[in-house]
């Protein structure tokens, strides 16, 4: 027999009291505990299937050294970003969570996936969207696939019901916030029905080795929706991010249990849904006709992958009052940070002026390797000369006005070559150990000063 107890949730951060509080001492949210009632299911039918082969003999602790080691298998996808962001594909039984603001391409990206994986069943379930709804979309894809199937489905145990007959190789669920499981009498979205929801299909994945990928929104700060126990539950979490009214899009790895976190993935958004973008430094430089004051291009790494960065500055006196000090794409703290070591150590006034700072293409970037190119695109923009476009920067820039070294140069350098540059700014402790590249010339500072009396003759 189920029973039911109630508890009031705090649907701020999903902390629990037995009974109704004005402030929540967890996230010193007011007015946020709403009572829930919670059904106790019988254990010995797990809700995700309506038979249980679950073995009732209970696990024992084992020497580290006794347990055999197995490389996961991975699910290769058509998808060559996807695959980067993941650590090379799919990982059987892993819970992958992706989210993003809406209208970003989070539903095109997953639908691509599923209409692309030609060999293997796949179920889409939609709570948002009605499957007259999805076929118009994949209609506009233009991929065809006999082995995707639609649900539109909310319910949790009505969806295990066809898993169970359908017996998919992956399930992708749009999104967790619409789904509700019985064992739960609160509203879907609520903390409690989205935390009960994924522990559902947690169990499920791991139990039958099938990967699944759920579909998260986010709130207007940014942060996923939902308990922060949702993305400690998932294997992965992926963040699907850009600007809705450019045409780029990234996908940034924020967790991972089977690769690296520092991956990132480029997308095009086309009227044909999601294009890959192989070489996305050809995209991130502005095609211009001639030099613009202001402009520095900068090597940076992300992951396994180098990309050259435009950086863009425009420095004008402040008319204002206080000067004005902006970023878009760049850490605003470390802007000030290099504004300061340019007047300290390099005598440039911007006290009096406004700064405007910009990395070009939509994306955001934090590596330290941009200072020098930062530093070159405001004094460029600061005495209006421009920088010529066959110079590329890679280094970080210290408080004393000292070059310093940054890791992977030979990477950042081959990039720079394969673009055509002709000349990269390097540290001289960058210097030991390097190979002499072909065609494009290395050139190496240990002060600022001598940075800036190179470019402005």
């Amino acid at each position: 027999m189920a029973k039911t107890k109630s508890v009031y949730v705090c649907q701020s951060c999903g902390a629990t009291a037995p009974k109704w509080i004005g402030k929540c001492p967890s996230c010193s949210e007011w007015n946020t505990y709403v009572e829930e009632k919670i059904t106790k299911e019988d254990s010995s039918k797990p809700s995700w299937r309506t038979e249980s082969n679950r073995s009732k003999i209970a696990s024992k602790p084992v020497k580290i050294s006794e347990v055999e080691g197995q490389v996961e298998k991975r699910l290769n996808t058509s998808d060559a970003e996807l695959n980067r962001v993941l650590g090379g594909g799919i990982v059987g039984g892993s819970l992958v969570l992706i989210g993003g603001e809406p209208g970003i391409g989070k539903s095109t990206l997953m639908l691509q996936l599923a209409l692309s994986a030609q060999n293997t069943q796949v179920l889409y379930v939609s709570g948002e969207e009605s499957q007259q709804q999805i076929k118009m979309r994949a209609d506009r894809i233009g991929y065809k696939s006999p082995s995707c199937y639609i649900l539109s489905e909310t319910g949790t145990q009505q969806i295990f019901e066809q898993i169970e007959e359908l017996k998919p190789k992956l399930v992708i669920i749009d999104s967790i916030q619409t789904l509700q499981t019985n064992r739960i009498e609160s509203a879907p979205g609520s903390v409690s029905q989205v935390r009960e929801c994924t522990a559902e299909l947690l169990r499920f994945a791991k139990e039958t080795n099938t990967p699944v990928f759920l579909i998260g929104h986010i709130t207007k700060e940014g942060s996923l929706a939902g308990p922060k126990v949702l993305e400690h539950m998932v294997d992965t979490v992926l963040q699907f991010e850009g600007d809705r009214h450019m045409t780029y899009r990234i996908l940034r790895t924020i967790k991972n249990r089977f690769g690296s976190t520092s991956e990132l993935g480029i997308y095009e958004m086309l009227g044909s849904g999601l294009r890959q973008v192989s070489n996305p430094s050809e995209i991130l430089i502005t095609q211009k006709a001639e030099d613009l004051p202001g402009v520095a291009i900068g090597a940076t790494i992300e992951g396994n992958r180098p990309l050259m960065i435009e950086i863009q500055s425009l420095v004008s006196p402040a008319t204002y009052g206080t000067p004005q000090r902006s970023t878009t794409g760049f850490d605003a703290k470390r802007m000030n940070m290099l504004l300061a070591v340019l007047e300290k150590r390099g005598g440039l006034r911007f006290g009096s002026q406004d700064v405007f700072l910009n990395v070009a293409g939509g994306i955001r970037i934090d590596e330290p390797a941009l200072d020098l190119a930062v530093c070159a695109s405001l004094v460029s923009a600061y005495h209006d000369v421009p920088v010529t476009d066959k110079v590329a920067f890679a280094a970080e820039v210290g408080l004393g006005g000292e070059i310093r070294a940054v890791n992977r140069i030979d990477s950042r350098i081959a990039e720079a070559e394969k673009l055509g540059f002709e000349e990269i700014y390097i540290s001289t402790h960058n210097m030991k150990g390097l190979e002499k590249p072909k065609s494009i010339v290395v050139k190496s500072f240990n002060k600022l000063k001598e940075v800036f009396e190179e470019l402005m003759g």
